[in-house]
This record gives structure tokens, C-alpha cells and sequence, in this order.
């Protein structure tokens, strides 16, 4: 479950719409949708696609994200507006703390444990996500997308050493090696 408000709405323009529409492709049980004014929540039971949608959030910039971990109540209701349940309330309790932390990211769970060392992967990657270079999203991206360094390099119109390099300064290996973790910590938050 994910609750995510848009940071400093009443200063800008409304970005639900786009994130919405960001988000239609995402594998939920519930799809996102507006529940409140610059908010908007989704309910996923995919760990690997909840790291996903927080590091795309992330990337975009502007949200605050709360992840919610546990039961939902059943049987699921038509829209998530309606929906009740552990997972919910943790979402609820998640985005609020993601206000007020500098990654704008937390996690919240009845496992507590669980979800703090969720909390703390997730806020690793999240950092790592935010400082990244244009330069190296350009090689992750079509690294990502089943492209051959040199082919990256090829399409860049730069060296092969280049898109090795823009890789490494933006910790592709790093993120890749963290992903597995969040998901696992993520299930295990989840119960």
C-alpha cells in the first residue's frame, strides 16, 4: 500500500494528474488514484513493483512516500479510497513521517522491525536515485532497457569506457544489489 502527497502543492501546479497516468502501467491489486487533494494512493502486493514505484517517484521528485505494510481487509473494495486495514493505516502513518525525513521516504508496518530496516534500505536507494547525474540515468536507462555497454555507447555517442563510467558514478551496481534487499525486507514487513 502507498499513500504518496505531492510536496509543496499549494505552491505549484497540481501534479496528480501526471503521476497518475505515470502510474496507470504499475501492477496493483487496487489502482492508484486521487483520494485527496494532492494525495494519492494505490494499493500493490508486489514487493519488486512497491520499490519500483518509490524509486520512479523518486527519481520524478516532488512526493512524499509512504509505504504501508500489512493485512488489507477483504474482500478488496472497487476503489482504494475504500479500502481498510493494517496496511492503510501504516500508509497513512508512513507518509506523514516521510514529510519530515530529508529522503522523503518511510515505511511503516505492524512488524516494526521489518519495516525500519525496509525504511533503511529504501532510504539508501532513495539518496542514490536523487543524486544521480543525467548523464548516468542516460546509461542506466538503456543499460536497464537489455543494452550492451558498447551499444549504450554506440546510441550516446560516446566511448564504451564512458558509459562504464557514467554507470559507475551513478552506483548502477550499487542500486542493483539493494533492489533484492528492499523487496525481501519489504515481504518481510508485509508479513
Amino acid at each position: 500500500m502507498l499513500t504518496i502527497d505531492q510536496k509543496g502543492s499549494r505552491r505549484g501546479p497540481d501534479r496528480v494528474p501526471g503521476a497518475l497516468s505515470a502510474l496507470s502501467g504499475a501492477p496493483t491489486v487496487l489502482r492508484f488514484e486521487r483520494t485527496a487533494g494532492d494525495e494519492l494512493q494505490g494499493v500493490l502486493d508486489d514487493p519488486v513493483a512497491v520499490v519500483g514505484v518509490v524509486l520512479d517517484l523518486v527519481r520524478a521528485g516532488g512526493w512524499s512516500i509512504g509505504v504501508g505494510a500489512g493485512p488489507v481487509q477483504t474482500p478488496l473494495p472497487a476503489s482504494t479510497r475504500a479500502g481498510a486495514g493494517a496496511a492503510f493505516i501504516c500508509a497513512r502513518a508512513a507518509v506523514e513521517a516521510a514529510k519530515r525525513r530529508p529522503s522523503r521516504v518511510a515505511v511503516r508496518s505492524p512488524a516494526t522491525t521489518a519495516a525500519a530496516d525496509a525504511q533503511a534500505v529504501l532510504t539508501a536507494l532513495a539518496v542514490l536515485v536523487d543524486r544521480r547525474s543525467a548523464q548516468a540515468w542516460e546509461a542506466i536507462v538503456l543499460v536497464t532497457a537489455g543494452r550492451t555497454q558498447a551499444e549504450a555507447a554506440a546510441e550516446l555517442g560516446v566511448t564504451r569506457q564512458a558509459v562504464g563510467q557514467r554507470l559507475a558514478a551513478g552506483l548502477w551496481d550499487v542500486e542493483r544489489d539493494l533492489r533484492p534487499t528492499a523487496v525481501r525486507l519489504l515481504a518481510l514487513a508485509g508479513g
